[in-house]
C-alpha cells in the first residue's frame, strides 16, 4: 500500500469558528483520522504551518518545500492543505523550488471549514489523497473535482465550490467516485533521483498593474526598493508612451539594474508585444515576456531567479527558459 504524508497549512479547510471569526483549528491529524477509512492508502500527517493563507509568505514556502525534501524517500506522494487565497502562488513556488520532482505533491484546501456543514473540504481532500497516491508526478492543485497543473491555476471566485481555473492550459485530469480520467499528461521528470531543492528566494519584487492615469513617480519608488518588478500591461501588452511616456521610465528601470517582467492584464490567451506600436517600444531582449504565465507564477519564479543568480542577464535567462518550457508543453 502506498504512504502519503499529510502537510497541514491552515487555511478554511482548517477553520472553525471562533470569537474572532473563522480561524484554523483542526490539525492534519485529525483530518488523516476521520477520513482514514475512505482513503486508498496510508496516510500520515505533519503540521508545518497554521495560518490563514493570507499569512503565507516566501519564507513559508521553504518550510513547506524543506518538509517535502526531507521527507522525500519515506512516501510516495504529498498532500497539503492551504487556505485558497495564497495556494495559486505556493503551487508555483513548489514547481519552482523542488527542481526534478519525480513524485506527486499535491495542494488542496476548501471554501468551507470541515467542522461546518456542506463542506467542500471532505470530498476535495479525499480527491486529492488519491491523486497523490495514483496520480503523475509534478505540483498540482486538486478542487472541486478537477485537477489542475500548478503552475496553471488562478483563484477566480471568492464563494463558489470551483474556485480555481486553469489558465491557458487545460486541466489535467478529472476526479469522480475515485476514477481519475486524465485530459492531458504534462511531461514526467526521467528518473527516481531525490528533487534538489532551492531555497534561495529574493522577495524584493513589485508587482504594478497599469492603469489610465497611473503616476510615473511610481517607478522610482520601485527601482529604490525593489530588485523585480511585474508590469501589468494592458491587452496584449500595450504600455502608455503619449502623454505620459511609461516605456522611458521601464528603460530606466532596466538602466539601473531592475529587472522588468511584462505580462497582460487579461487571463487567457497571453502577451504579444510586437502587436501594436505601444509595446514595440520596449526592447523586448532586455525584459523578461511573459507569454501566457499567470502572475500567481511569475512572481514566486521572479523571487527564485532573483535569489540565486547575480546578474540581470542570468535572471531573465532563467525565467525565459522555465517560460519557453512551459509553452511548449502543451501546444493548442
Amino acid at each position: 500500500m502506498k504512504k502519503i504524508l499529510l502537510i497541514g497549512t491552515g487555511g478554511t479547510i482548517a477553520s472553525v469558528k471562533s470569537d474572532k471569526g473563522l480561524t484554523p483549528g483542526i490539525s492534519p491529524e485529525d483530518m488523516a483520522s476521520k477520513f482514514a477509512s475512505r482513503f486508498n492508502c496510508e496516510v500520515d500527517s505533519k503540521v508545518c504551518l497554521n495560518l490563514d493563507s493570507t499569512n503565507i509568505y516566501p519564507n513559508h514556502w521553504i518550510e513547506i518545500a524543506t518538509i517535502i525534501h526531507n521527507n522525500y524517500d519515506k512516501y510516495d506522494g504529498f498532500v497539503i492543505t492551504h487556505g485558497t487565497d495564497t495556494m495559486a502562488y505556493t503551487a508555483a513556488a513548489l514547481h519552482s523550488m523542488l527542481i526534478h520532482l519525480g513524485k506527486p505533491v499535491v495542494l488542496t484546501g476548501s471554501q468551507i471549514p470541515l467542522s461546518l456543514m456542506n463542506s467542500d473540504g471532505e470530498k476535495n481532500l479525499i480527491d486529492t489523497v488519491h491523486y497523490a497516491s495514483e496520480g503523475m508526478a509534478g505540483v498540482y492543485i486538486v478542487f472541486n473535482s478537477r485537477v489542475i497543473k500548478g503552475t496553471r491555476a488562478v483563484k477566480l471566485r471568492t464563494r463558489s465550490n470551483h474556485a480555481f481555473e486553469s489558465i491557458n492550459y487545460p486541466y489535467v485530469a478529472y476526479i469522480e467516485n475515485s476514477v481519475i480520467t486524465y485530459y492531458t499528461r504534462p511531461d514526467e521528470p526521467k528518473g527516481d533521483q531525490k528533487p534538489v531543492l532551492e531555497t534561495n528566494l529574493c522577495p524584493d519584487v513589485f508587482v504594478l498593474k497599469l492603469y489610465p492615469g497611473i503616476n510615473k513617480e511610481i517607478f522610482q519608488f520601485i527601482a529604490d526598493h525593489y530588485k523585480g518588478v511585474i508590469i501589468e500591461c494592458f491587452g496584449s501588452g500595450g504600455i502608455p508612451f503619449y502623454e505620459v511616456n511609461l516605456a522611458d521610465e521601464i528603460r530606466e528601470l532596466i538602466r539601473l539594474g531592475v529587472v522588468v517582467v511584462l505580462t497582460t492584464q487579461c487571463l487567457e490567451e497571453g502577451i504579444d508585444i510586437d502587436l501594436y506600436e505601444v509595446g514595440r517600444k520596449i526592447d523586448k531582449d532586455k525584459v523578461v515576456i511573459s507569454n501566457d504565465m499567470n502572475t500567481e507564477a511569475l512572481v514566486p519564479k521572479l523571487m527564485i531567479a532573483l535569489g540565486k543568480f547575480k546578474t540581470m542577464h542570468e535572471v531573465i535567462h532563467q525565467i525565459n527558459l522555465e517560460i519557453v518550457k512551459e509553452s511548449i508543453e502543451y501546444q493548442f
